[in-house]
């Protein structure tokens, strides 16, 4: 443990700063001064309906969906990419805050928040307040798709394009980039929860059967793909009959998931041909050698990689840890305050 003689004592005492990705699914918060990630919770908050105070957030809150006690309401406050409930996000990223520094210190604290491409004006100021609340020294509020691309380990500063498709809980968000700003950016309200929409639709339009959400992001992830396997897997599923009331256990395989999940994942693919028909030629040209970079949760279903290289004709690759290319290319940003300031989100 360091001694308040000590060089790490005071190092500490002075490094609070945090990089937060507030993202539809999960918020995750780094700290320079653990290093790392020190909270990767999903966007949900448990808040009591008579106080409006935050009862559970994150891992806990997740717990109580569907099985709330009475006077307390489960919220999901981030939606299709942008801050949904901005009084609940308010109380959710408040409560995170605290939870990723226990011990603050005496040092006035700089936060960096990646947003939503999507996020409204009203809402990023909520976010810049909250942190202010926490007795930030100073709050900067950077693009997620930027940040992607930085945590990816791209070379945005280049005058060469490259191009990242950051598919996130609530949306897939495609950028082409070239000399630290984007040529192009588009986004579409598909991703990881519609993808789970679209399990949970398919085995009751099959089955007849209600499986939870929980349940559904399973199978995505057990079954889940985009491209054909020459190993069949097979998990089993419990859900209720939804016309009998009765509890049913099914057994899936590969084929069955890659079928439902065809119309989202048809709609990322065509997104990214969009943006290549969109982009300049002599940047488009440049992705010939550079491909395109997946991150976010999304990109993790089998095949994805595979797919959408044979119908671009172009090398595509995921990310190392591409789930956590948001907050890792915004926890770099702290390490170059000048470069951040010039790419931060100004209202």
């Amino acid at each position: 443990m360091p001694t308040p003689f000590s060089s790490q004592f005071w190092s500490n005492l002075f490094t609070s700063d945090l990089a937060i990705d507030l993202g539809t699914a999960s918020v995750l918060v780094y700290t320079r001064q653990a290093g790392r990630i020190v909270v990767y919770e999903p966007s949900i908050v448990a808040l009591n309906t008579q106080t409006h105070e935050v009862e559970a957030v994150g891992d806990e809150a997740k717990q109580l969906l569907g099985r709330t006690p009475q006077g307390v309401q489960t919220i999901r406050p981030m939606k299709d990419g942008m801050i949904y409930e901005v009084d609940a996000a308010e109380k959710m990223l408040a409560a995170f805050i605290k939870k990723a520094r226990p011990n603050r210190g005496i040092a006035r604290t700089r936060i960096v928040v990646s947003v939503p491409p999507r996020a409204h004006q009203v809402a990023r100021r909520a976010v810049k307040q909250v942190c202010y609340d926490a007795k930030a020294g100073e709050v900067f509020l950077v693009d997620q798709t930027m940040v992607a691309a930085i945590g990816a380990g791209l070379a945005i500063n280049e005058k060469r394009g490259c191009m990242i498709v950051d598919i996130g809980g609530g949306t897939t968000d495609v950028a082409v980039i070239s000399y630290n700003g984007k040529v192009f950016s588009d986004s579409i309200l598909v991703a990881g929860d519609e993808m789970d929409e679209a399990i949970i639709k398919y085995i009751r339009e099959k089955y007849n059967v209600l499986i939870s959400e929980a349940a559904a992001e399973e199978v995505k992830w057990s079954l889940g793909s985009a491209y054909t396997s020459d190993k069949t897997r097979t998990m089993s599923i419990s859900g209720r009959d939804q016309f009998e009331g009765l509890p049913k256990t099914l057994t899936l395989n590969d084929t069955e998931i890659r079928e439902a999940l065809a119309e989202p994942i048809s709609a990322i693919i065509d997104l990214v041909r969009k943006a290549l028909n969109e982009t300049p030629p002599q940047l488009a040209a440049d992705l010939i050698d550079r491909g395109i970079c997946l991150t976010g949760g999304g990109s993790k279903i089998q095949g994805l990689d595979v797919r959408l290289s044979k119908e671009t004709h172009l090398p595509c690759y995921r990310a190392e840890n591409p789930e956590t290319a948001v907050v890792r290319g915004t926890a770099m940003l702290l390490e170059d305050i000048p470069f951040l300031r010039r790419i931060q989100i100004l209202d």
